[in-house]
């Protein structure tokens, strides 16, 4: 997987057609989310994953700005706490999960569980079977696990797409410049943000296998250049369009009776 997260082929000068581009998006993905509300017969989780400042809470804001919140949960995946840990890993991938008819985003996700684990080797520290950590398949077991659990929720109308923000190692280092340099920005920096750092390279060959060991037909990865955020927005807007469109929902056809009586109201509104 390349660690460049340049758009080739993009310049700058493209930047306010992409915005009327993007705006264009939102407009439709608004209609269209209008829909799969009021259908309610298939759910979307939308997973975002990336480095530290590659802007995960920024294309939240952004790129899904137009859906409806009474239709969206927004989830973080943060530090497991002591209730999560004593359950296994999806258990709370699972509770998170929107009633159909609803998209939820989640801010990380349940693949913490196969890259900042694996990185610092914290299945050691589980509370579980030893002969679960015996086995030298702990991991891969976890990307089929992975990988059945995603096909079992579009098996139940769920839909889970994965998106990738893929910041470069430059761009992550002055965004945390600014972090530091800008007061207002200073809540966003942690210098636990530059320990993780020192595991750049190790996290890029983690997010490479589990991406290929884990994108699907049913729940793709899209792996996005995250360097220039006003394209990145543009991207994902177009991916969340995409998976809308394919839902293909549409407004319940009320029942012959009902529509009988729409009229009959429409007719005492109208002799008043």
């Amino acid at each position: 997987m390349s660690t460049d997260g340049k758009a080739d082929g993009v310049k700058k000068a493209d930047k306010p057609a992409i915005l009327a581009k993007t705006r264009e998006n939102l407009a439709k993905i608004a209609q269209w989310q209008e829909k799969l509300y009021a259908d309610g017969r298939e759910g979307i989780v939308f997973v975002l994953q990336a480095m530290d400042a590659a802007g995960k809470d920024s294309t939240i804001k952004h790129a899904m700005a137009s859906l409806n919140p009474q239709g969206v949960d927004v989830v973080s995946f943060k530090q497991p706490s002591k209730e999560e840990l004593a359950h296994d890993y999806l258990w709370r991938a699972v509770r998170a999960l929107p009633e159909r008819g609803k998209i939820a985003i989640f801010n990380r996700s349940h693949y913490e569980d196969v890259l900042v684990v694996q990185v610092h080797e914290l299945q050691h520290t589980y509370q579980i079977a030893k002969r679960c950590l015996e086995d030298g398949d702990f991991f891969e077991k976890r990307y089929a696990q992975i990988r059945n659990f995603e096909e079992y929720l579009y098996d139940n109308s769920y839909r889970v797409v994965k998106i990738f923000l893929n910041v470069s190692k430059d761009e992550q280092k002055k965004r945390f410049l600014e972090r530091i340099d800008d007061k207002a920005k200073n809540w966003k920096f942690s210098a636990s943000d530059l320990k993780e750092r020192e595991y750049w390279d190790e996290y890029q060959k983690l997010y490479e296998r589990a991406i290929n060991a884990t994108a699907t037909p049913h729940s793709p990865w899209y792996v996005l250049p995250a360097d220039r955020k006003w394209y990145t927005r543009y991207l994902v807007s177009e991916v969340v369009l995409n998976t809308l469109e394919a839902c293909g929902p549409e407004f319940p056809e009320l029942p012959k009776e009902d529509k009988k009586n729409l009229a009959a109201c429409k007719k005492i509104l109208l002799s008043q």
